[in-house]
């Protein structure tokens, strides 16, 4: 089940008020990305697109997390009925469904980082986790960004960026431009949009 576009909204004002911060915009941001993708290709649902895109961070209404900001997203997504929008909470971060690629804090307790390991094992991913894994990694707060300059960010943020997350990162893009055929650029229209 997933929340109209209109309760998706209120979703993320709700949670900008708990915790506000860049990440609201970054949401938005990959919301339309997801929205303008799913557009160009035959298979997917703009509007879930959107949708998914929209609250796959709202983890974040809990404060400032890392990894705790997946299993609050998730936990928070399940206990509203939203199946959908929790598996997403939990796969945007693991592009393999390991936590070996995670970049960041591992701040969770022990029982939240079973409950990510566990549902992780056993989740089957799709085109929908495929194209918020690609929109999260070039979505920045004030628009779109170049890929290849957000995981160099977040490499000097974090210290550190694993290649396989790269590469996968870039295999992504390169799956959706054919997909769509077209520059992913174009389609999101990255030097036009803003959120």
């Amino acid at each position: 089940m997933l929340p109209t576009r209109e309760q998706a909204e209120e979703l993320l004002k709700d949670a900008e008020q708990c915790n506000p911060g860049p990440w609201g915009n970054h949401s938005r941001t990959a919301a339309h990305c997801a929205q303008k993708i799913a557009q160009a290709c035959t298979d997917l649902d703009p509007e879930k697109a959107y949708i998914l895109g929209l609250l796959h961070d709202i983890g974040r209404k809990f404060g400032v997390r890392h990894l705790g900001h997946v299993s609050d997203g998730y936990s928070y997504m399940m206990s509203l009925g939203y199946e959908e929008v929790a598996k997403i909470c939990l796969t945007h971060s693991f592009h393999d469904q390991t936590l070996d690629s995670y970049v960041g804090n591992f701040d969770t307790t022990k029982e939240e980082l079973q409950l990510i390991q566990d549902t992780l094992k056993n989740v089957v991913m799709d085109e929908y986790d495929r194209l918020i894994q690609l929109c999260d990694s070039i979505a920045g707060a004030d628009g779109v960004l170049d890929m290849e300059e957000r995981m160099l960010d977040v490499k000097k943020r974090y210290g550190s960026y694993p290649q396989e997350k790269w590469d996968i990162n870039l295999t992504l893009k390169k799956y959706f431009e054919e997909k769509m055929g077209k520059s992913l650029y174009t389609i999101v229209e990255r030097d036009h949009f803003h959120p």
